[in-house]
């Protein structure tokens, strides 16, 4: 059997200049390139306003990790959420109708929150992981019965 190697640490950046990634050093890169080019165009005060404003932004983006994402992702992130509405409703009839996503979007309506067991959370729990399908143990008693009915009729 042949055997191949298989990469561990997939998700660590590669270092380049000592503890400097590839990400790192062109965000330092285009960022000294930006001040040279202030220092070619701006007078001196106005190069260094820019420059030091500039440098901040890049050291941010370079160096600044939160929760242990990249800057960028941070900013990305919240740039979505704020674009997007902040409450998420699941409703089983937006994958019912996907015919008339209109008249589901319509219906948006939040239902007040009720006071549920643990096992009776697990259940429906298992009701929403399954879309549906599973229909709890309570209509499963009903259908059971149902169709023990007609089996005797």
């Amino acid at each position: 059997m042949q055997q191949f190697t298989v990469p561990q640490f997939i998700e660590v950046e590669d270092r380049i200049i000592g503890p400097i990634t590839v990400r790192q050093f062109i965000i330092l890169l285009s960022g000294g390139l930006l001040i040279v080019l202030f220092y070619k165009i701006f007078d001196f005060s106005l190069f260094l306003v820019a420059s030091i404003v500039v440098a901040l932004i890049c050291l941010t983006f370079a160096f600044v990790k939160i929760n242990g994402m990249p800057f960028h992702f941070f900013i990305l992130n919240l740039l979505q959420t704020l674009r997007n509405p902040r409450l998420r409703v699941w409703q089983v009839s937006d994958m019912i109708n996907k015919e008339a996503p209109e008249a589901a979007a319509t219906e948006k309506t939040a239902a007040p929150a009720a006071h549920y067991s643990s096992s009776r959370l697990n259940e429906l729990a298992l009701i929403v992981d399954t879309a549906g399908y599973y229909r709890g143990e309570q209509n499963a008693n009903v259908n059971i019965a149902q169709a023990e009915e007609i089996k005797i009729d």
